[in-house]
């Protein structure tokens, strides 16, 4: 078969892989000169003029992304040297918080929880029954549930100071906005799926080169085409079977773009497609264009590194949110192969103009952590970074029409928007679309 990718981020990467290896002619048209899409490394200058790559955006991973793992191992990279992985940690400067022993499952969680610090015995205790409860119950809620009704017998001091950040850290969305069926599948598969699957894989090369950047090279490699700064303006319905992209002939086609574009190529294609695929592509652009978004604020700043280099005392910190101070977490880049003295703030659910939430962030370093005089390198606000998370949402369905596919981190599954979400999405489009 000759296929399409249409978008060459994590999902369009990961089906571009998936097409190349069940010995399909592959090409894949990327709007950008990169590749990586949301996640992808971005070029800045620091304060002294020298030049830097940041992130389009702070992303971790962690142990349970067996998916992306995997294609990281297929395309070269070293894991070891490209991601720091420690047990889950949810420290705050002050030294509160939890952090998990390095142990099976459940004994992670119970024994981490016990020796929370900051926790009260009988705060301990009503977490240990409640996440009980939950593992009795099959990690299964009602549709309508959302994380504050989960966790609505916790004490509030818990559910400000854990329930609260780990939610958004997951699904982007408030936890009385969030979906509870979603949060509790994170929790399942990465708290209870085995050995290390709520590690913290915290990335030292940038994202870019993470994953994408080396996929496109092992994609070029196995004789796929790569074609960057080309977007796709046209998609039609041809007979045959067939698609024609920008009036290039091909078997299938992958849409591997945001949301709203995929939904915008869907609706011209169905204006003069055969009558019997309108309806169904109608309605697949109607539910992808019904989508909200939440946006993701990362601000990175340098300041002066102690002794030892390091500028914060872990490679990642939670913060305390609330009015004004809007980053729940920062991370040491200096500790992460960045240059000493460099971190990233990171506000999810992010709200406010650009100038405005950099103020306040920086305020919150001086208050929460006592750094007083940071300068700001670049402040990247990604207002669609993710779909909102909701109870009962109703998430588009990969099958579009007969040879028409998409992926991305928005398509229905089991997932929140991550990078795992997307990559999985990308190889199960690519292994539909190519057996029929």
């Amino acid at each position: 078969m000759k296929i399409a990718i249409l978008g060459a981020g994590w999902a369009g990467m990961a089906a571009a892989m998936a097409a190349v290896q069940a010995g399909h002619e592959t090409t894949v048209f990327e709007a950008a000169r990169t590749v990586g899409g949301r996640a992808r490394g971005l070029q800045a200058t620091a304060p002294g003029g020298t030049p830097l790559t940041l992130d389009n955006g702070q992303h971790i991973l962690i142990g349970a992304y067996t998916e992306s793992l995997r294609l990281m191992r297929l395309v070269g990279v070293d894991l070891d040297a490209a991601l720091l992985r420690r047990p889950l940690v949810l420290r705050f400067p002050d030294g509160n918080g939890l952090r998990l022993p390095d142990l099976p499952p459940p004994w992670d969680a119970v024994l981490g929880i016990a020796r929370a610090r900051g926790w009260s015995w009988s705060e301990r205790l009503a977490l240990l029954r409640t996440a009980h409860a939950w593992q009795r119950a099959g990690f299964a809620c009602a549709p309508q549930d959302t994380v504050a009704d989960l966790c609505a017998a916790l004490p509030q001091r818990l559910q400000d100071g854990f329930i609260d950040p780990l939610c958004v850290a997951a699904l982007n969305t408030p936890a009385p906005q969030a979906s509870g069926q979603v949060f509790l599948r994170v929790l399942q598969d990465s708290l209870f799926s085995g050995r290390g699957g709520s590690h913290l894989l915290l990335p030292r090369v940038h994202l870019g080169e993470l994953f994408p950047e080396p996929a496109a090279r092992w994609l070029q490699a196995q004789g796929a085409t790569v074609r960057t700064g080309q977007r796709a303006l046209a998609l039609t319905a041809a007979p045959g079977p067939a698609w024609l992209v920008d009036g290039e002939p091909f078997d299938a086609v992958l849409l591997a773009t945001p949301s709203t574009e995929a939904a915008r190529l869907v609706s011209l294609c169905a204006q003069t497609a055969p009558y019997a695929l309108t309806v169904q592509m109608c309605d697949w652009a109607a539910s992808a264009q019904a989508l909200r978004f939440e946006a993701i604020t990362t601000v990175y700043a340098q300041g002066t590194p102690h002794a030892d280099g390091r500028l914060l005392p872990e490679p990642m910190l939670a913060l305390h949110g609330g009015d004004q101070q809007p980053a729940q977490f920062v991370f040491d880049r200096g500790q992460l192969g960045g240059p000493p003295g460099l971190i990233a703030f990171v506000a999810s659910a992010s709200q406010g103009e650009r100038a405005q939430v950099e103020r306040q962030i920086l305020e919150q370093a001086r208050r929460q952590l006592g750094l007083a005089g940071l300068q700001t390198v670049q402040t990247v606000v990604e207002k669609r970074a993710t779909f909102a998370c909701t109870p009962g949402l109703r998430r588009p369905g990969a099958a579009i029409a007969p040879g028409l596919w998409a992926c991305g981190d928005y398509i229905d599954g089991p997932y929140p928007a991550t990078l795992e979400g997307a990559v999985r999405s990308g190889t199960a489009a690519a292994r539909a679309a190519t057996t029929g």
